[in-house]
């Protein structure tokens, strides 16, 4: 166990003492990651309008992308648990960037059709199912349980920093430039990150055992989940918040700053004070550690609502984007804390398998609250939509909080929190992890960069 121990000072870079060489790695992936995606989703959106759609094909294109995330999430976890998952991680991105890249040359080289953007977003969709849990594992088993609260605070902070401003230079450059050339930085920023994370270090974690197949790999991560009331009544909650809360993001938001905000300039720069918000919220998680993870979390989702209630009205710029940097703050506080316990509460042998089950749950309604964005719009107006859309996160939060575990959970002490050290397998007497406990993921204010909600996640 020593040995282990003392190999990994030699194996770190630069940084601070908990900063081992896969984190550093995997933060400045993020980064780079996130100056393209942010631009990306915004670019997106106005490739669709600039051809002629409508609020109807805007949401369509969305959901093209998020419903082979819906189908191949829990085969993606299950692969993550059994292959090196920095591999899985390289082969996701490349999938990226070559669908990112010819959705690129479509829209530069003439007008794109509707299915051929929505196929090359479908494919970027499945890269992601793939990426999302093993990304998850990866992170989950590249810090100490001591210092587990503080490293996801940095690594979001860097990740988030990296969306202030890829939010606002992509809106800029969609102005400015058009939707081509910001598609086209995506797929160069995936080619970048997944030529970083094809030097990530899996040596320290211990073969799997072999297992009863594909189908035995799930049901085991199903158990996992399901025997966590707070992890799955989140889950449940965030399924409703992220199809709300995407939906207004992706459809109404370039919708109302078409008609009533100036553009593309002015809904980017309402992103990027978004991203500014949780950088704010990291840096104060970085000092601020909640005994009672989960209820100070909670608490801080009903902001969430706002947005989509200053969209509605719709308010100036500069309150919506005092409002969407007050959402990024509080919504970073629950993103570090659903982290850290998920850290402290999941064997690292099951975090991707668990982290699909919770992707899955997060993002399955995702398309069809997308899809059905237009026609919800055109039935019953776009601010009846929105409100519609803010009150359904006020409602799924409130209900949440009835679930006791959400309201008890307490961060645990260094030696129960703290993970085995490499080589050391899980459930050893030394390995101070309870026995049995599972894991979950991202949308909640996420590590990762392709989140369907503006927050985790």
């Amino acid at each position: 166990m020593n040995s282990a121990a003392d190999s990994r000072p030699a194996r770190r870079l630069r940084g601070p003492h908990w900063a081992g060489r896969n984190y550093s790695l995997l933060t400045a992936a993020a980064v780079v990651t996130n100056l393209g995606s942010h631009g990306a989703l915004i670019a997106a959106a106005f490739a669709v309008l600039e051809t002629g759609g409508d609020g109807g094909d805007v949401g369509l294109v969305a959901a093209a992308r998020t419903l082979p995330l819906v189908l191949f999430l829990l085969i993606g976890g299950a692969v993550a648990d059994r292959l090196p998952r920095h591999r899985v991680m390289v082969a996701a991105n490349s999938l990226n960037c070559v669908s990112q890249g010819l959705f690129a040359v479509l829209v530069l080289t003439g007008e794109p059709r509707l299915w051929q953007m929505m196929l090359l977003t479908a494919l970027g969709g499945t890269g992601q199912a793939f990426f999302s849990p093993a990304a998850e594992g990866m992170l989950m088993s590249s810090v100490d349980g001591e210092q587990a609260s503080r490293a996801f605070a940095v690594f979001r902070m860097a990740m988030q920093g990296a969306a202030v401003g890829g939010a606002a230079l992509g809106g800029a450059m969609v102005a400015v430039i058009g939707p081509g050339w910001v598609l086209a930085a995506d797929a160069a920023a995936f080619a970048v990150a997944g030529a970083m994370r094809s030097f990530l270090d899996v040596g320290h974690i211990p073969p799997r055992e072999p297992g009863g197949g594909l189908l035995a790999d799930l049901r085991e991560g199903w158990q996992e989940f399901a025997g966590r009331p707070w992890l799955w009544g989140i889950v449940v909650q965030f399924s409703i918040a992220n199809a709300v809360v995407g939906a207004a993001d992706a459809v109404y938001g370039p919708l109302v700053a078409r008609d009533h905000l100036g553009g593309a300039g002015p809904w980017g720069l309402a992103l990027g004070f978004f991203g500014a918000g949780t950088v704010a919220g990291a840096l104060l998680m970085t000092r601020w550690k909640p005994r009672r993870l989960l209820l100070a979390g909670t608490l801080c989702v009903f902001p969430l609502a706002l947005p989509s209630a200053a969209l509605a009205v719709p308010v100036p710029v500069g309150v919506l984007c005092a409002v969407m940097f007050l959402t990024g703050v509080t919504l970073e506080v629950f993103g570090v804390s659903w982290m850290t316990a998920l850290h402290q509460e999941i064997p690292e042998n099951k975090l991707s398998r668990v982290s699909a089950y919770d992707w899955f749950g997060s993002v399955a309604l995702v398309p069809l609250a997308t899809a059905l964005a237009g026609p919800a719009e055109n039935a019953f107006g776009r601010t009846q939509a929105l409100w519609g859309c803010a009150v359904s996160v006020v409602v799924v939060t409130a209900l949440v909080l009835c679930v006791p575990e959400v309201r008890t959970l307490r961060r645990r002490t260094r030696e129960v929190t703290a993970r085995p050290p490499a080589g050391l397998p899980d459930g050893s007497p030394d390995a101070g992890l309870p026995d049995g406990s599972p894991d979950a993921g991202p949308r909640k204010g996420s590590a990762d960069p392709e989140r369907p909600v503006g927050g985790h996640g």
